[in-house]
């Protein structure tokens, strides 16, 4: 368990150190390159504006002095030279008849160039264009009469941007250089921070290992994060529930034990009385084994009661669903109880507003019927009557059992559908129950995906209420 829970949390601080250096790293590492991308861009653009304008100014000196038509002068060619040198580049002066009239390398003097950007160029459109490769600019600037604005030819400059590419490879040195520091720091920090952040979790882990050995029995509460006090609230909202359980599964045994004791006690002491008297009566012999008799049918109901406790603490799927007739078969199940009702003087009364047809297991919901109007005969005054009601709309069916008995006090209303809990003890065990009908009628009703709610006043008499769907849907 140490093993797996560490590994746990490493790999939960893993994940926050993944998402803490991508989160810190990347962004960083793509600010750096946007800036050197922006700066190389802004020099290349400011390069090619000082040169345009300088060419500019050059080729107004070029038409002035007619150096097209006679590419004699010193003065000019000086320039050019100086131009060519300060770019590191190299110039070439193209009439409109696309002769190289000056080559600052003197290697094409003379020539013929058609190239498409001193062909645009000619047509008016200024071109430039950058290769970062070879680490070079090549535009072109048309050569113009200012007075007269008449295109006499084109003037295709080639400079070099070797300052420009050292520049940015310095910068992407020192911003490599940067972003490595960047980087320890943004794993240090992730990691440091992963340590605080998942350590709230490793509190609640040890609370609930700590729960689950048994070593603390309060809640648990980490207000560190909004998530760690959700998560321990559903935990300890978890946890009551599960003390609930165990209380009451700790309750049902003991109340088992106690009912099933309570019959083997009673033979036990008949059974010795029996044996240890000599010569006893036929009559007081046949007395005795008559409460024995009575002592093991009433064992037998406690078993068969829980038998079917267990059957319905099932999955649903146990249903075996049939459509029937809930009418005929609430006028089987009173027919079957007429008898007992008749001991003692008790009307069971029938009233069906309109015939319903359902989804329903017929066993189960028989049981459910069965012990709820059974019930209302036990916990009934001599005399008296169980008036049983069916009513359905577009949804449900509605059964109503009402008795005229004794009624149950407010204070047990919430706790008559426990097992073995009994209102009075003492008339209980009088009557015979076991106090397990009302759990069992209870379960049946759920497992149909019905509800089962009760009301009563004392001396009043009490009132079952069964819903159930018409139609069953697993």
């Amino acid at each position: 368990m140490p093993k797996k829970k560490s590994t746990f949390f490493n790999s939960v601080r893993f994940r926050i150190m993944a998402i803490m250096i991508v989160l810190g790293i990347v962004p960083s590492l793509v600010i750096a390159k946007a800036v050197i991308h922006s700066y190389e861009k802004r020099a290349v653009s400011l390069r090619i504006s000082n040169v345009r304008n300088q060419c500019d100014i050059l080729c107004n000196q070029l038409v002035g002095v007619g150096y097209l038509e006679n590419p004699s002068s010193k003065v000019i060619e000086r320039q050019l030279e100086v131009l060519s040198n300060v770019y590191s580049g190299r110039i070439l002066v193209i009439n409109h008849s696309f002769k190289i009239i000056k080559d600052t390398y003197g290697l094409d003097e003379g020539k013929t160039v058609i190239a498409a950007d001193v062909i645009r160029c000619l047509q008016g459109e200024v071109t430039s264009d950058y290769n970062k490769k070879n680490k070079y600019i090549e535009l072109t600037v048309p050569i113009k009469d200012p007075e007269q604005q008449e295109q006499q030819g084109v003037m295709l400059i080639s400079i070099s941007t070797g300052e420009i590419a050292s520049s940015v490879e310095l910068l992407e040195r020192n911003g490599m250089f940067f972003w490595a520091i960047i980087a320890v720091a943004v794993v240090l920090i992730s990691y440091m921070a992963s340590r605080v952040l998942v350590k709230p979790f490793n509190k609640i882990t040890k609370a609930i290992e700590e729960i689950t050995d048994g070593y603390q029995k309060e809640d648990i509460l980490v207000e560190d994060y909004t998530e760690t006090e959700l998560i321990t609230d559903a935990f300890n909202k978890m946890l009551n529930r599960m003390k609930i359980l165990d209380e009451s599964r700790q309750e049902f045994v003991s109340n088992v034990s106690h009912e099933l004791k309570t019959p083997m006690t009673s033979m036990k002491v008949l059974a010795d009385s029996l044996v240890g008297q000599q010569g006893v009566p036929e009559e007081l012999y046949q007395e005795f084994l008559q409460d024995i008799t009575m002592e093991i049918d009433r064992e037998n109901k406690i078993i068969t009661d829980l038998l079917s406790l267990v059957k319905l603490d099932k999955k649903a799927s146990d249903l075996r669903v049939e459509h029937l007739h809930i009418d005929d078969l609430l006028e089987l199940i009173l027919k079957r109880l007429r008898p007992i009702a008749d001991k003692r003087n008790i009307d069971l009364i029938l009233d069906c507003f309109r015939p319903v047809e359902a989804d329903v297991d017929e066993v189960k919901f028989t049981l459910a019927i069965s012990n709820l109007v059974e019930n209302g005969i036990k916990y009934n005054v001599d005399d008296g009557w169980v008036r049983v009601s069916l009513d359905a709309d577009h949804k449900y069916f509605y059964v109503m059992v009402a008795d005229s008995g004794m009624g149950i006090p407010e204070e047990s209303l919430e706790r008559i559908f426990e097992r073995f809990y009994r209102v009075d003890k003492s008339h209980s065990r009088e009557i015979g129950g076991t106090g397990l009908g009302l759990s069992i009628a209870r379960s049946s009703v759920l497992m149909h995906h019905g509800t089962l709610n009760v009301s009563s006043k004392e001396e009043e008499g009490t009132t079952f209420t069964v819903r159930i769907p018409l139609s069953y849907i697993p």
